[in-house]
């Protein structure tokens, strides 16, 4: 049995932390796992932005409450869970996947949680397990599924690598010159035939 798994912003949706750039003004939040391959130091970098500007998880959540699928998403995944089996692995949070997943029709999604006082600072973050992504793509094909992955960033290459097919959507051109072996593809239509084709 296949199984495709994905990620999350970038691929489905804009990329959360750059749009609280742009609401908060501030562009040192602009900074993602597309820049920064050590996802440890880049929350790290992250929450002490945060604290810097007394900002807390309800500000980054009034953001995420504005942002909608890209323009074409939700039909492309659709389209692909009446043909298979589809999981979201995403090093977001929980905190910040309800809203998207209600947009997205709630496919599952398998990511992070973040660590919250009371007064809604964020002190840490949790890891649902490490090098979450790889680690559950050879999981899933330890119960016998055949893994087909897609991403964007440095942090999906694990994934696509161990994956029988694995494929960019719309990743920048640096990560696209240091794997010039994974196909990349730009538009919904023609990704989503990639995918279907490797069932």
């Amino acid at each position: 049995m296949n199984i495709v798994c994905l990620d999350l912003e970038g691929v489905l949706v804009p990329e959360i932390w750059i749009a609280f750039a742009e609401k908060t003004g501030i562009p040192e939040f602009r900074k993602t796992t597309r820049d920064e391959p050590d996802y440890d130091k880049l929350m790290q970098y992250r929450i002490d932005l945060l604290n810097k500007h007394n900002l807390k998880l309800p500000q980054i959540t009034d953001v995420i409450s504005t942002l909608e699928p890209f323009d074409g998403a939700l039909e492309f995944l659709s389209n692909l869970r009446e043909r298979t089996q589809v999981l979201i692995l995403s090093d977001t949070f929980e905190q910040f996947g309800g809203p998207l997943m209600k947009k997205l029709n709630h496919p599952s999604l398998f990511c992070n949680s973040l660590i919250i006082n009371e007064d809604g600072t964020v002190v840490d973050y949790k890891l649902r397990c490490p090098q979450s992504k790889l680690t559950t793509v050879k999981a899933l094909q330890s119960c016998g599924f055949e893994t087909i992955a897609a991403g964007d960033s440095f942090n999906d290459l694990g994934m696509i690598k161990a994956s029988k097919a694995g494929f960019f959507f719309r990743p920048p051109e640096s990560i696209v010159k240091a794997n010039p072996e994974i196909p990349v593809y730009t538009r919904y239509d023609e990704f989503l035939k990639a995918i279907i084709a490797s069932l």
